[in-house]
């Protein structure tokens, strides 16, 4: 076989596959840790599935708002590698807004983190946090309150949900 028909060969392979109906499936770890932009034009009218999520009480503009989304079982919420998506931006005090698309219609919580000082660790004196439903976070919970007080349904469109920061 010559170089030149290499690509003939493999673009006939590729249309044999797919008329055969066969697909490369995704391993199922390909819908954790993706990293997004705050695109709030995929929470527009009529976009989704998605959720519109309004931060209140972010104390300083310094450091970075971490927002992420965890499917709302006790499997995923919190755990360490299983969230599903991450948005990432410079802080602003007072309000923020952020656009999180969601896989599919389901039930999801969201956890908050305002790095204060955006040395990427936690400093519990400093930095704040908080989560969908805003739940009491406190030394007894060290703040990881259970996932059926976090997690919230979304349907096929834009849900919509407001988080209060809670710095101690």
């Amino acid at each position: 076989m010559t170089n030149a028909t290499l690509p003939n060969v493999l673009k006939f392979t590729s249309l044999a596959l797919a008329a055969g109906g066969m697909a490369i499936s995704v391993p199922a770890a390909a819908q954790y840790n993706q990293v997004l932009a705050n695109n709030m034009a995929k929470c527009a009218p009529g976009a989704g599935p998605a959720v519109k999520v309004t931060i209140d009480g972010i104390k300083q503009s310094t450091g970075k708002i971490r927002v992420q989304s965890y499917n709302g079982t006790k499997a995923d919420w919190l755990e360490s590698g299983r969230w599903l998506a991450r948005i990432e931006v410079p802080a602003k005090s007072g309000s923020m807004t952020f656009c999180m698309p969601v896989p599919s219609s389901g039930t999801y919580g969201i956890a908050v983190r305002h790095d204060v000082n955006g040395n990427g660790k936690t400093d519990i004196r400093e930095d704040g946090g908080a989560m969908s439903n805003n739940p009491s976070i406190n030394i007894f919970n060290l703040g990881k309150p259970s996932y059926k007080k976090t997690a919230f349904s979304v349907g096929d469109n834009v849900t919509a949900i407001s988080i209060n920061m809670k710095y101690f």
